[in-house]
């Protein structure tokens, strides 16, 4: 009966490559167990328990690890994006009204609004609160020390 559960844990085994669950491993860890106990008891009622006893210990124990090891971060922000967050410098006054305005932020020079209709001067250190469009939503350094203090 050995040969069973051996073809068994191969079938599981082939099975949790073409899925990517990682859950039908521990059943085929679980033939294991079961084709060990074949060669103490030829009992299949005793066996079919061992599969289903030691298949369920390796789920219920492994599986949240197995999450933990796998899990991936999915708040990477990447392209325009990134720079939301980020201190830049005013290199053209930004005025939302006529819709100009530059600023500079790791280098690289992007379009700028303000959220509210404020004029922010050249060289005034911004933060960047969002991205609209192709234009960074910036706020000065004292607009965001007054809505933190709010």
């Amino acid at each position: 009966m050995w040969y069973i559960w051996l073809i068994l844990a191969g079938i599981f085994a082939i099975a949790e490559i073409i899925t990517p669950s990682f859950l039908i491993i521990w059943l085929s860890a679980g033939s294991l167990c079961s084709m060990v106990t074949s060669f103490f008891t030829d009992n299949l009622v005793i066996q079919i328990a061992v599969f289903v006893i030691s298949s369920a210990i390796f789920i219920f124990f492994t599986r949240p690890l197995a999450k933990k090891l796998t899990k991936k971060d999915k708040d990477v922000v990447t392209n325009a994006f990134a720079i939301v967050g980020k201190k830049a410098v005013v290199i053209e006054d930004i005025n939302s009204t006529f819709g100009t305005g530059q600023i500079m932020v790791d280098g690289e020079v992007w379009a700028a609004k303000t959220e509210t209709d404020d004029i922010i001067p050249k060289d005034t250190e911004v933060f960047i609160l969002a991205i609209d469009g192709v234009k960074a939503v910036v706020s000065s350094k004292s607009a965001k020390v007054e809505k933190e203090n709010v």
